[in-house]
């Protein structure tokens, strides 16, 4: 990908001067606050930091907590990139790249839970906290048959809702709920995964293709580089994967 880019590419992406970037925190495989600073750190900031590099633009973060405000940022144009998990759902208005990284989204359950697969999730008389808007939210709610899905606040809402028995069953990244489990003897992790998590980079779609192209390779690049294994491993990121080369 060339480092040089066509003025119009760049306005495209800078119509307020700065790139600005939306930040999910509520997704700590991609990003956390600085505990020293509290500033946004993690690998979505660290390529949007290296996107704006390319564009010769200055960046600005916009962060949420939730990653459903994090998509209509961009899809209503307050922000011009974003870090998504890909989903039908969201779709709508938005350009989504190939994934950089994908996470695997599991079920955490109380030890004393007769559940022992994935499989024995979705009977009736379960329920299920997720993040309200989430990717686990999206899927679930078109996979799930018999169990209810209970939407929560955040990952803090659905370990409390779990923790307080208001459901049999909590959904979430496995890296996430592999940390609660090991804290925490009266909780246990499902094995294995019921999702893979394909997070991309987006952009709203008013940009026009040739402004989603340019991102699209940049995430092929960054990949193919080595720029978000090298991140995985600067923010400490277990369980993450770098995704294959896209199409193209």
């Amino acid at each position: 990908m060339s480092t040089l880019l066509a003025s119009a590419v760049v306005s495209a992406f800078t119509p307020a001067s700065a790139l600005r970037a939306s930040i999910n925190l509520g997704n700590p495989i991609l990003a956390n606050k600085d505990p020293a600073s509290g500033e946004p750190i993690g690998v979505s900031v660290d390529l949007a930091r290296a996107f704006a590099e390319r564009l010769g633009a200055p960046l600005e973060l916009v962060v949420f907590e939730k990653a459903a405000a994090s998509v209509e940022a961009v899809r209503g144009e307050q922000a011009d990139i974003g870090f998504f998990a890909i989903d039908p759902a969201r779709g709508e208005g938005l350009r989504f790249t190939a994934p950089y990284v994908l996470i695997e989204g599991s079920y955490l359950v109380p030890a004393a839970s007769a559940l022992a697969g994935n499989e024995d999730v979705d009977r009736d008389g379960q329920r299920i906290a997720v993040g309200s808007g989430s990717a686990y939210d999206l899927f679930l709610t078109r996979e799930i048959r018999q169990a209810q899905i209970v939407r929560v606040a955040g990952a803090s809402g659905v370990m409390q809702s779990l923790r307080a028995g208001q459901v049999e069953v909590a959904a979430g990244i496995r890296q996430v709920l592999e940390a609660e489990a090991a804290g925490d003897a009266a909780l246990r992790l499902l094995p294995g995964r019921f999702m893979v998590i394909q997070q991309a980079m987006g952009t709203p779609a008013s940009r026009g293709p040739e402004a989603a192209a340019v991102l699209a390779a940049f995430v092929e690049e960054m990949k193919a580089s080595g720029f978000v294994a090298d991140a995985l491993a600067r923010h400490r990121i277990q369980g993450a994967s770098v995704a294959p080369a896209g199409p193209g």
